[in-house]
């Protein structure tokens, strides 16, 4: 209960059905404080309610009082459009559905309104409030309607003259839903994407009319249960029309936006029904206030952003998984001779980053400002990756954000044992090929980076690091210091790339780039139609692994200055670059590195990190992917019991291709 709020005769007292807008609706608010409790419990709101209804059934002059306030406050707002539009988008799109729920959240509203959803959502502010609207009992409900029934003086009265303010108001309420239901199936971003049957027999043509025939009938009192039957097939239709989009929409990339008004479309077609359903079948009331504890749970919906952002990415989180599933699948080996090839792949990747080591302690000597310092790291970091990349090179720690989900794609069943077996084969290739592409990195990265500064030591006559640096490099990687920590935030940078290389892609198939560079007439002006089909096919191929390796340098190269900024101590380990590192220092310090124990400390690092990049990376790349295939709590425990029987019976198959790792 609030500081202001009184005691019921204090408040009774205070009515003034004469008072100006503002003061009506002040009192309300304060009423349902009272109403509430100071523990806004169910019982407590029936028992409140039962105890004001008592007092105005016993107290005629009182209850007139009442009743005259109730009506002026029933003729100040316009309540058709609470019951059709509270708790949906008047812009039906997901941005400014973002924006309005954080105004909603962080800046008051005023009870100086006209407006009965701002009304509302002052009214039914706590979380209570749908539990105890929903548990009204049948004879409570009757003793309030008959207290809160007003006549209508609407424009239906002339049609029906016994109604009912609230019947007239369904009317109207149904009139504007049925009307928003209608406009959203006609607009062209769903219109266009359903398929071809349900848009050239679309049912959202005839569903205003089939309204008109529920309410001429309902006002006439004559074939009310056929033109019912008729309007709620409509709007199954409508539901069944809408939900072909996401066929389209499976096959041709996710738009949150198209997702966030497909889900705002079932919800409105689901409200209609409600509304039908209080206006035809409703003697007892109970629908009315199960609308309304609706409503109130609407309204606490309104104040999360959390919900409206996993509603609407949900589609585009699998659909990321999807794509990254596709792409995880080339680096999972499952026999000796994919094995040999990762190996080499892998140290063909490690001779690259030797050279990244070496470009980016030249950027380092340039002395930048921390910001462009980790600009041009970010440059070369991800010049390296893409050259990695077209060189069909490979990179270890990439790997497992992409091959998380392609194992998680084959989750759909874990139903019998046979779909357990074939996971589990699933991870035993994937720790081998990780574990081959980490070797295959580290084997080559540390002896080329040595040769590289040798090299460039008889060219320009001095170290490639001076030893000041090449010292700062064994007390950064040591694992006496925070590196197994940075090697962990490591892992969530790359994961974080594998997501925005999944919606990239997501993004370029949506929106058809490959079949504009193919054939739009500017590209092939230029290009020719030959090297532009080539060059649709290269950017369709490639997209996902150029937008998660560019932003993974980028990533990489400019976090620990963003973090340093906010004097938060971050930065990246990454087990392919330190190896790298490490070898640049001993070109530096000698054969005397090999008596210090810095050295050791910081070779006893490497292992770990590159644990840390891998794991962390894959954890989270797995969550996404078991979201996305809606893999339960009880399929998760018969998954993890399953890997641990196989570490036990064959753990061999974890490190080595054998011929059948199913035991």
């Amino acid at each position: 209960m609030t500081k202001t709020a009184r005691d019921l005769p204090a408040l009774l007292e205070a009515l003034d059905p004469e008072a100006d807008l503002v003061h009506r609706h002040l009192w309300l608010i304060e009423l349902l404080d009272w109403i509430r409790g100071p523990k806004a419990s169910a019982s407590t709101a029936i028992g409140h309610i039962e105890m004001l209804l008592d007092v105005l059934e016993a107290r005629p002059e009182t209850r007139a009082q009442f009743q005259h306030w109730w009506r002026q406050l029933l003729t100040s707002v316009e309540l058709s459009s609470l019951l059709s539009d509270y708790g949906f988008s008047a812009r039906n799109a997901f941005v400014s559905e973002l924006v309005q729920r954080l105004h909603h959240r962080w800046l008051p509203a005023s009870p100086q309104t006209t407006d009965a959803a701002e009304l509302f959502a002052l009214v039914m502010s706590h979380p209570q409030d749908a539990q105890w609207l929903s548990a009204l009992p049948p004879a409570l409900l009757q003793r309030l309607a008959f207290i809160l029934t007003m006549p209508s003086d609407g424009h239906h009265v002339k049609e029906h003259p016994g109604l009912t303010h609230w019947q007239d108001t369904l009317l109207d309420a149904l009139t504007f839903c049925t009307s928003q239901i209608r406009a959203t199936g006609f607009s062209p971003e769903i219109r266009l994407r359903m398929d071809s049957t349900a848009r050239e027999h679309s049912p959202f043509r005839e569903l205003t009319t089939s309204f008109d025939s529920v309410r001429d009938a309902w006002l006439s009192g004559q074939g009310l249960t056929e033109a019912a039957l008729a309007y709620t097939q409509q709007l199954d239709a409508c539901n069944q029309a809408a939900s072909t989009v996401y066929q389209h929409l499976d096959a041709h990339g996710i738009s949150v936006d198209l997702v966030f008004r497909l889900r705002q479309l079932r919800d409105r077609i689901g409200r209609a029904r409600t509304l039908l359903t209080c206006l035809l079948d409703d003697a007892q009331h109970q629908h009315a206030a199960q609308l309304l504890s609706h409503l109130a749970t609407r309204e606490q919906d309104l104040k999360s952003v959390g919900a409206l952002i996993q509603s609407s990415s949900s589609l585009l989180a699998a659909k990321v998984a999807e794509r990254n599933s596709e792409t995880g699948e080339h680096y999972i080996t499952r026999d000796l001779g994919e094995y040999r090839t990762m190996l080499n792949q892998a140290a063909g990747g490690g001779v690259l980053t030797a050279l990244t080591t070496a470009l980016k302690f030249a950027v380092m000597a340039l002395g930048l400002s921390a910001f462009w310092y980790g600009f041009w790291a970010g440059v070369v970091y991800a010049a390296s990756f893409v050259l990695i990349q077209l060189l069909h090179f490979t990179l270890a720690t990439k790997q497992p954000a992409m091959t998380a989900p392609a194992m998680a794609a084959k989750l759909k069943d874990v139903s019998t044992p046979q779909a357990l077996d074939a996971f589990v084969d699933e991870v035993a290739h994937l720790v081998r090929s990780q574990t081959a592409a980490v070797i295959g990195n580290v084997a080559l990265v540390f002896p080329a980076t040595i040769l590289l500064a040798l090299g460039v030591q008889q060219i320009r006559g001095a170290p490639m690091i001076d030893e000041a640096t090449a010292h700062y490099v064994l007390h950064s990687l040591t694992l006496q210091g925070p590196s197994v920590l940075y090697a962990a935030f490591t892992g969530v940078l790359l994961f974080s790339s594998s997501i925005l290389a999944g919606w990239v892609e997501n993004w370029f198939v949506l929106h058809r780039l490959d079949s504009a560079m193919r054939y739009n007439p500017r590209f092939t002006a230029v290009l020719g139609v030959k090297r532009a089909a080539r060059w649709a096919r290269f950017w369709r191929h490639n997209i996902s692994g150029l937008a998660a390796n560019i932003s993974l340098g980028f990533i990489m190269g400019l976090t620990p200055s963003i973090m340093g900024f906010f004097a938060i101590p971050l930065d990246v380990r990454h087990v392919t670059l330190s190896s790298g590192q490490l070898g640049a220092a001993c070109a530096t310090l000698g054969t005397e590195v090999l008596q210090m124990p810095e050295f050791w400390w910081a070779v006893a690092a490497i292992p770990l990190i590159g644990l840390m990049n891998v794991s962390v990376s894959y954890y989270f790349a797995f969550r996404v992917a078991l979201r996305a295939h809606d893999v339960s709590d009880i399929g998760r425990s018969l998954i993890y019991k399953s890997i641990g029987r196989r570490l036990l019976s064959a753990p061999l198959s974890f490190v080595w291709p054998v011929k059948s790792s199913t035991t």
